[in-house]
């Protein structure tokens, strides 16, 4: 289901970028959208993650780093991506005092997990652990894909939508000025809702199997709760410069305080604390919670 929900979303974007371009160019303008939006596409499959890690300026690491805690990060996540039979991502680091985590990559044989600093610094060792085991799972359930070409296309809505004004909205095809600017104003902001709408029920889910990953949900749910008053009070400026990469992130990383709705890119921390400590209590219920990663 939350496949068919996905491919639904991606394609009532790429129809939006037609119909702008209809509006603004006619058939012929049409094509050229429709075209444009597949070679967004393919350069977001090939390229996105490398474009992010560049943004972040994140820097590889592994168990041989100096650094101890950054040992412990990158011995954990690996430990955790062979207990869940998954391909063992590129592990990174980015430097940022904003606790905050993101993956990213076209498949599990290509993906990239990341850390900033400040969340190493901010958690234990096993709220590191539930939050990779989050990153994991968005990794293995190919998230990382989808909300890369879905942060494009709705970009690229964006940025067409604006040239609307300047070409007078297509006059020919209807609408004219008033046409250009319900164009500017309601094509964003559509592309948005959805990239919103995607974000949100893909955290819910990398939730539930980033808990069953490393097999204690409180420990995510413990970090969430860090994490999202953090995030609240210390600011991340490479995120706010490239607000698209905001749904890439565990916790919403830019200013202000989104609640549970519509224009919100993630769901509400308490909510997903809330099913996580459900999974922790149904599973003292029927057995030990497992432990995974080095620590046990």
């Amino acid at each position: 289901m939350n496949n068919l929900r996905t491919f639904a979303l991606i394609a009532i974007l790429t129809s939006l970028f037609g119909v702008i371009g209809l509006m603004l160019g006619g058939a012929g303008g049409m094509v050229l959208a429709l075209v444009f939006a597949a070679g967004s596409n393919l350069f977001a499959y090939w390229n996105a993650d490398k474009i992010v890690l560049r943004m972040y300026n994140a820097q590889e690491v592994d168990e041989t780093h100096s650094s101890g805690l950054i040992r412990r990060y990158a011995a954990s996540t690996k430990a955790l991506a062979i207990n869940a039979g998954m391909p063992v991502p590129k592990i990174y680091v980015v430097e940022n005092p904003q606790p905050n985590a993101f993956a990213t990559g076209r498949n599990p044989e290509n993906a990239a997990v990341a850390a900033t600093t400040g969340l190493l610094r901010m958690l234990t060792d096993e709220e590191v652990a539930g939050v990779m085991a989050h990153e994991l799972a968005h990794v293995k359930n190919r998230d990382t894909l989808t909300m890369t070409v879905t942060a494009t296309i709705a970009g690229a809505i964006t940025t067409l939508a604006n040239f609307a004004m300047f070409f007078g909205g297509g006059q020919r095809n209807g609408g004219g000025i008033i046409g250009a600017i319900a164009i500017m104003i309601l094509a964003p902001m559509a592309a948005g809702l959805v990239q919103m709408a995607i974000s949100r029920g893909r955290e819910y889910e990398a939730d539930r199997i980033g808990a069953e990953i490393c097999g204690r949900p409180d420990w995510l749910a413990s970090a969430l709760a860090k994490i999202s008053n953090g995030a609240a009070r210390i600011p991340n400026d490479t995120a706010e410069m490239h607000p698209e990469t905001g749904q890439l992130m565990i916790i919403n990383p830019l200013s202000g305080k989104g609640r549970d709705n519509l224009f919100s890119t993630h769901p509400a921390t308490q909510s997903r604390i809330d099913q996580l400590m459900a999974m922790a209590g149904a599973q003292r219920t029927h057995n030990p919670p497992r432990q995974a990663g080095p620590w046990g």
